[in-house]
């Protein structure tokens, strides 16, 4: 949708099209599995819904109620993934940091680590209900928060 529009220079077209049209946003009616990863000292989640075909991902939904570098890496990273394995996804965890590009802050790799946390955590449930657990999400706290402490110049 922006690619007749030219962007300011250090403006990522790719993250400026997920940040105003974000994909698989929303609640999957009837996932396989779900996860959700969460913040607690903000209170910030990303929710992860999970439909699988065998081992293929054949339709992902997340919702959050975190910033918009959360939305951008969750539409980012549901849009990778759909329609491949979760092998694939499990690798695409490393791929979306080269996407994102090296100049994150602090507080950005977090929010994409609750993004990436919230698809482990649908794997874990998926894993779970397996093993005859009977779970209907998996939580999974984040070990820091996004509210990181501003550097001191």
């Amino acid at each position: 949708m922006l690619e007749n529009v030219k962007m300011p220079e250090g403006i990522n077209k790719d993250v400026m099209e997920h940040l105003m049209y974000p994909k698989n946003y929303g609640k999957l009616e009837n996932p396989t599995c779900v996860g959700v990863a969460m913040d607690e000292k903000t209170g910030e989640y990303v929710i992860f819904y999970t439909l699988l075909e065998g081992d293929v991902i054949k339709d992902v939904k997340f919702a959050t109620n975190g910033c918009q570098d959360t939305v951008v890496v969750g539409s980012m990273y549901t849009d990778m993934i759909k329609g491949e394995t979760t092998e694939y996804a499990n690798k695409a965890l490393g791929l979306i940091a080269k996407k994102l590009g090296s100049d994150m802050t602090r507080q950005q790799e977090i929010c994409a680590e609750m993004v990436l946390n919230g698809f482990v955590a649908s794997m874990m449930n998926l894993e779970n209900i397996q093993n005859g657990k009977d779970e209907e999400m998996h939580v999974l706290k984040m070990k820091e928060s996004c509210e990181v402490e501003e550097e001191k110049q």
